[in-house]
């Protein structure tokens, strides 16, 4: 509708004082808003994360003038801060053999650029047998920071002589780190 307004009445539009327009706006927002999740009460419950976006979104939106401006700062923190979330939901449990010979690694969760840092942590390198197995049927690649975690596992383990196997991805993943392994340095 406003479309048809902006392009087919755009003579019409012009003639519409600034003012009217913004006062209509205002009464939009004032009506469009929620106030009782502004309340202090529902403001203490809510998580600290989604405060932030929402205290971020109205800052940018004023300090600019521009919603767009707003609600994309908004987005990109919800993003941030969302990754920064699920990028410590990597596991890694450790199996040591029976004979000590050999250590497997059972890795669950998203393997991708938050986590990656993580996985790292997650190898007793210095101290495990000679044997390393990574088990990632729990576990996805999702972008080549992965690829180049796992490379770097597997050269730290091989300073420490140790050999390391990859095993249980699935076909994408699979792919995904065949064509990567070994391009990151």
């Amino acid at each position: 509708m406003l479309l048809l307004l902006v392009t087919g009445l755009s003579r019409i539009m012009a003639q519409i004082p600034m003012v009217v327009l913004a006062g209509i706006m205002m009464v939009v927002a004032v009506k469009t808003v929620n106030w009782h999740s502004l309340q202090p009460a529902t403001l203490k419950r809510m998580p600290w994360s989604e405060t932030l976006i929402m205290v971020l979104t109205v800052a940018v939106t004023v300090w600019t003038g521009n919603l767009a401006l707003g609600v994309l700062a908004g987005v990109i923190l919800a993003m941030l801060l969302f990754a920064r979330r699920i990028a410590h939901v990597i596991h890694a449990e450790r199996q040591l053999s029976e004979d000590g010979e050999s250590v497997r690694y059972v890795v669950r969760g998203p393997l991708f650029f938050a986590s990656s840092n993580d996985l790292f942590e997650h190898f007793d390198y210095a101290h495990d047998p000679k044997k390393v197995t990574i088990d990632l049927t729990h576990a996805q690649i999702w972008d080549a920071s992965s690829v180049a975690a796992l490379d770097g596992i597997e050269y730290r383990y091989q300073r420490y002589g140790a050999e390391v196997t990859i095993e249980g991805l699935d076909p994408r993943s699979t792919d995904f780190h065949q064509r990567l392994t070994g391009n990151f340095g």
